[in-house]
């Protein structure tokens, strides 16, 4: 690829991953079109894809940890839950064909912006939760499932993290999405990404342009985020999960 070519990768990486850390998600509905438009086959758009997105959580989550405090205890259930599902599911996408899972997740990830979109309240403030072992063991499962979509599907899972976050957990829209961006757009994308390195297949070569484009819009979103609160993140995350379904809905060139 020409320096230009390298140039262009790098805007759409910088703003695919600002949307994706200022919605909470999403990142794989401009980037991953993308990389198919310019010549890769999906499964190898789809690892090159998975990489470059630890970058948006690096980035994202630089800024997030600047300003947030996280609960160890929320981190570890959402670790401890999520990361078996992710390699789960990254270990299934070079076994099966993704497409009927895309439908779905296309259908789930639009009804989660009317969901939003129908409760003007939902993620404006914290809520107090129950702690009831019932609910944990619930909220555990709601993650390990999503987790295994975030390994194997290609956009649309950190979505479902962050509205995950919010119903369950009572937290406010900032506040999940800098769960998600910290711990989906780094810890669980970069489980992903390993997994998809070692057994798929890489464009390498694209990847320092796309790297550095996600970080950089990450710390951007995550700026917009943080300074304009939940009010404008929840409408961008309803917006963004709705343009996310309607693009996994559409086949694959």
């Amino acid at each position: 690829m020409s320096i230009l070519e390298h140039l262009g990768l790098a805007l759409v990486a910088l703003i695919a991953n600002g949307f994706s850390a200022l919605a909470g998600g999403g990142a794989g509905l401009l980037q991953l079109p993308a990389l198919i438009f310019l010549g890769l086959p999906y499964p190898v758009a789809l690892a090159t894809h998975k990489i470059a997105t630890v970058a948006l959580g690096a980035g994202a989550g630089l800024r997030h940890v600047k300003e947030s405090t996280f609960s160890p205890a929320r981190l570890g259930v959402i670790l401890g839950a999520g990361v078996p599902g992710v390699l789960l599911g990254a270990w299934l996408v070079l076994e099966i064909p993704p497409r009927a899972g895309e439908i779905a997740l296309g259908l789930l990830t639009v009804t989660l912006g009317w969901y939003s979109w129908r409760r003007p309240q939902l993620g404006q403030t914290r809520r107090i939760t129950s702690d009831s072992l019932n609910h944990a063991l619930i909220g555990a499962a709601g993650l390990f499932v999503i987790g295994i979509l975030n390994g194997s599907l290609a956009s649309g899972t950190g979505l479902m993290v962050t509205l995950w976050l919010v119903r369950w957990y009572g937290m406010s829209y900032t506040e999940a999405v800098g769960y998600t961006m910290v711990l989906v757009g780094l810890v669980w994308n970069g489980a992903g990404a390993l997994m998809l390195g070692t057994f798929g297949t890489v464009q390498w070569d694209w990847l320092p342009a796309l790297l550095l484009g996600s970080f950089i819009g990450g710390y951007l979103g995550a700026t917009l985020a943080i300074r304009y609160g939940n009010r404008l993140v929840k409408r961008a995350f309803e917006v963004v999960t709705v343009l996310t379904g309607i693009a996994l809905l559409l086949p694959v060139p």
